[in-house]
């Protein structure tokens, strides 16, 4: 199958990745590529995407995991230091929230005082301890039955 068939062929991040689609690149390797985001949180905002059509963290191929988040880790600090943030944000959404369906990791830059709150979302607690022993045993499950 040819690189251009397929799922891959119209996806945006595909087409930045393979230089058929301009892009503010700010790196790139044989593995991913990194650029800004054209709507930013925050001027200095990049996505790492591998130039892999892959859709969700969990479909990531394990030769990919190393190079995206070792790209992510040096991007995150470069962002912090080429823009004199006090820190950087980084987050990856898997299906819900994720406008373009190519795995993708926002790294934003923070200031104190920049008016993003941490989560988008409201966040809870457990309804008790019970409850929270419950999820963790469900998760613990599915992990286990994976192996």
């Amino acid at each position: 199958m040819s690189p251009r068939a397929g799922p891959a062929a119209g996806c945006p991040f595909c087409r930045i990745a393979r230089g058929e689609e301009p892009a503010a690149v700010v790196l790139e390797s044989p593995a991913v590529v990194a650029f800004l985001d054209h709507r930013p949180l925050f001027p200095g905002h990049c996505l790492v995407v591998p130039r892999e059509h892959v859709e969700t963290l969990g479909e990531l191929p394990s030769h990919l995991t190393a190079p995206l988040f070792e790209a992510v880790s040096r991007l995150a600090r470069a962002v912090e230091t080429a823009l004199a943030a006090d820190g950087s944000f980084v987050a990856v959404n898997n299906r819900v929230s994720q406008s373009v369906p190519h795995l993708h990791a926002h790294v934003v830059p923070r200031r104190r005082g920049d008016g993003l709150r941490g989560f988008f979302w409201p966040r809870g607690r457990y309804e008790s301890a019970a409850a929270m022993e419950e999820t963790r045993a469900r998760i613990a499950g599915a992990l286990a039955a994976e192996a």
